[in-house]
């Protein structure tokens, strides 16, 4: 990947219902040093699965979370291997009632404000359907997920390099660079959120999950 592109991995994650309770009272300050001071021993872990060692710099952008639109963002920055680049993670992920969209873009640092400036024109591009967002929660029959918005971001990181092979045998995905932007961007992405007209939409969720789970969607703004 040059220096000057990006591109985002987009999924569905069936999870459940996040609460977001948490979301006021996390110092991510002392999160960061967590993860820096678990950093080699789970780089052992990466080494011995065959992924690179990572080295954590720090927030790009501290998390901060949008709770009328329940959408949580963070960037972190760090190097992969002998890398000599600074790698961006930058996760964007939207709750819905049983589960939420996972939108993480992998660049350089460099890609940080290019990134930061298109991301409200990604996230407007889909939505969950009516009965499926966050505020459609019923407690009394809805799965609530085993972690809350801390856990979130406190979730182990891909590496870049391994993070397509990996998605691509377990879930149904999109990678989209920074210049389908201009074009043909939400035609590709709702190629994976919308519906035909035989067909109910389905959203991006692991190929072995059961059809009723496929009816937790993501649609259009204009549908």
């Amino acid at each position: 990947m040059k220096s000057d592109e990006w591109a985002f991995v987009v999924t569905y994650e069936g999870s459940g219902y996040v609460k977001d309770s948490d979301a006021e009272k996390i110092d991510y300050d002392q999160m960061m040093k967590d993860m820096k001071s678990e950093e080699a021993d789970e780089n052992k872990a990466r080494t011995k699965e065959g992924f690179p060692p990572i080295h954590m710099i720090g927030w790009a952008a501290k998390p901060f979370y949008d709770k009328t639109n329940n959408t949580l963002h963070w960037a972190k920055s760090m190097i992969f291997g002998d890398n000599q680049d600074t790698t961006l993670n930058y996760d964007v992920r939207v709750l819905g009632r049983k589960g939420l969209l996972s939108l993480n873009a992998v660049g350089t640092i460099g890609n940080l404000s290019d990134i930061q400036n298109n991301i409200p024109q990604i996230i407007k591009i889909a939505k969950f359907k009516s009965g499926s967002s966050y505020s459609d929660f019923n407690p009394s029959m809805d799965k609530v997920a085993a972690y809350t918005v801390g856990g979130l971001v406190a979730g182990k990181i891909l590496a870049k390099a391994g993070l397509v092979a990996i998605l691509l045998k377990n879930i149904k995905l999109v990678i989209l660079g920074a210049l389908a932007l201009f074009g043909g961007f939400k035609n590709k992405i709702m190629g994976l959120f919308g519906r035909n007209k035989t067909e109910e939409e389905s959203p991006i969720v692991n190929q072995n999950d059961s059809p009723s789970t496929n009816n937790d969607t993501i649609q259009d703004e204009n549908s």
